[in-house]
């Protein structure tokens, strides 16, 4: 959907922290699958996490991506992602080489801009949920340069500002194209 929008980009490259500024401004968002699906794992005693079956964390990261587009779409206005299907699927790929990116990222579309963090080793931290080293989110991140824009989607790399200044660029840029081509897909 066209109001579905993407904050991807490398891991501690502040993601999360931008989705939260947008959820205070009143902008519906959803949840990193991947942080969901480890704290879970975690609690339950689970194997489906990225250091310990990276395949089966994957498979519910796409299950759990469709889950929440399914659930977005009672939502109103601009939805904000943090993370998506194709992210799931690319690393599902980049895993197993089965061509999963393009068999299921074109059934579920997202707004066209996707907006990418880059890598931001200052502000990088592991957590119990984040457990991988700078040098994995920067090949994760590589990865993405590549399967967002073979699938269609123009990319926009959000520059290493304050959390503010990042929110009010996403929503100016929103903004300008909504003026542009007229009122927002439903």
């Amino acid at each position: 959907m066209e109001r579905f929008v993407v904050i991807s980009g490398c891991s501690g490259g502040g993601k999360s922290t931008l989705l939260a500024e947008l959820g205070r401004r009143g902008h519906p968002i959803v949840e990193e699958p991947g942080r969901r699906i480890v704290r879970q794992e975690l609690q339950e005693g689970g194997t489906a996490l990225p250091w310990k079956d990276a395949q089966a964390f994957s498979r519910r990261a796409i299950a759990m991506a469709l889950e929440d587009q399914a659930a977005a779409a009672a939502l109103n206005g601009w939805v904000f992602f943090d993370r998506s299907l194709v992210d799931a699927a690319a690393f599902l790929q980049h895993l197993t080489h089965e061509p999963v990116l393009t068999s299921l990222a074109h059934l579920h579309c997202y707004h066209h801009t996707v907006f990418l963090t880059p890598p931001w080793p200052e502000i990088y931290v592991n957590d119990p949920e984040r457990r991988h080293n700078m040098e994995a989110a920067e090949a994760e991140y590589l990865r993405l340069l590549e399967a967002y824009p073979m699938l269609g989607y123009k990319i926009s790399i959000l520059p290493r500002v304050s959390v503010a200044e990042r929110a009010d660029m996403i929503e100016k840029a929103l903004a300008d194209e909504s003026r542009c081509l007229g009122p927002m897909e439903g």
